[in-house]
């Protein structure tokens, strides 16, 4: 063993460097190995636990730590070759160093937001029970990893000799250029903003405008684009400077659904018009579905070309679509129940002719 050692030490200064290049390129082989195969251990511990901040960071070391190891070696490597041949272009390696470390401490950052942000949606919950706000925590992780990253670059711009001062009052002067060239660009990061801010809609609502042919399921709110999901399964991107300029509804939010109809009976049934007209009033009260809280109306409406028609108006419990129109046709079932149990029938469009005395007709 000793023989070797004392080989190895009287080798020629060429073989020697080649050597330790090799030891360290192999050394950052096993380094690598280990912390990943430790790194996919702590992702199965982690897995177990309710914990969900754990699960993120160890998601998002996975990737960037290997580079990191790998910047970290590659630099000694080519650190002990600068120092014996002296080559010029070597000695990039040193502000390449910087960048790459910073890098890679960035890409981990903005990984861990972004799974902490799933993660949340997923899993998370308030202590009440209810399910956090999609759009407010996706707001809040963009918001977070664009100021990581404009971070990174005005560090990764000191380290590579740039004035930051400087940057930033070209970017003052030049921003008045800029935001003449991109300003629809910026009016749709703005209408982001709004929409962030003011939440008129988050992910997951149905929306319609009255004043632009938009009506569906919002899927996702981006910094220059929704993208809305219409209800025959085509997605809509709309730009979210038009939100600035026109009116949005959002069902989603409605606390009850309107029962709204006009019933016509015959004239010939105007005696029993009154009790037709309570027994319907009592029907809607004792019903079930129907919210006795809410304005609740049964009258008599109009007197029309053909019919008597009366008004029903109340609101439902529910807010679902298909429920809503359950109960409705439930409702209007019931309505011709009791116009029947009264002998008197649903009226339909009819002309009456009336002939004069004295007039006969030819058969």
């Amino acid at each position: 063993m000793m023989e070797q050692i004392k080989d190895f030490l009287l080798m020629n200064e060429e073989t020697r460097w080649v050597t330790q290049v090799f030891i360290v390129i192999f050394l950052t082989l096993c380094v690598g190995y280990f912390v990943s195969k430790f790194v996919e251990k702590l992702k199965v511990k982690f897995e177990k636990t309710k914990n969900l901040w754990d699960d993120a960071l160890i998601l998002a070391l996975r990737r960037p730590v290997r580079i990191f190891i790998w910047i970290v070696g590659m630099t000694f490597a080519v650190d002990i070759i600068y120092k014996e041949t002296q080559t010029p272009i070597f000695a990039a390696i040193y502000p390449f160093r910087d960048v790459g470390i910073i890098a890679s401490v960035t890409w981990f950052v903005t990984r861990f937001i972004k799974n902490a942000q799933n993660n949340i949606i997923d899993r998370g919950k308030k202590k009440d029970g209810s399910d956090y706000d999609k759009t407010t925590i996706d707001a809040v992780s963009k918001i977070l990893r664009a100021s990581v990253i404009i971070t990174a670059a005005l560090v990764i711009l000191q380290t590579l000799g740039f004035s930051v001062s400087g940057v930033l009052a070209f970017g003052g002067v030049g921003g008045v250029a800029i935001g003449f060239a991109a300003k629809d660009l910026l009016a749709n990061f703005f209408g982001a903003m709004m929409i962030y801010l003011d939440k008129p809609f988050k992910i997951g609502d149905w929306i319609r405008s009255p004043d632009q042919e938009i009506e569906g399921t919002v899927e996702d709110i981006g910094w220059r684009q929704t993208r809305i999901r219409t209800f025959d399964k085509r997605p809509l991107y709309v730009p979210n400077s038009v939100f600035s300029s026109i009116s949005v509804e959002n069902p989603s939010r409605m606390q009850n659904r309107r029962i709204k109809m006009y019933v016509g009976v015959r004239y010939d049934d105007m005696g029993v018009i009154k009790k037709i007209v309570d027994d319907v009033r009592q029907m809607l009260i004792q019903h079930t579905e129907i919210d006795e809280n809410k304005t609740l109306i049964v009258n008599v409406d109009e007197f029309g070309a053909s019919s008597v028609n009366f008004l029903v108006y109340a609101f439902t419990h529910t807010t679902d679509w298909v429920q809503y129109h359950e109960i409705r046709q439930d409702i209007m079932l019931k309505i011709s129940q009791i116009i029947d149990k009264y002998d008197a029938q649903i009226a339909f469009p009819t002309t009456t002719l009336h002939i004069p005395d004295g007039i006969a007709l030819n058969s």
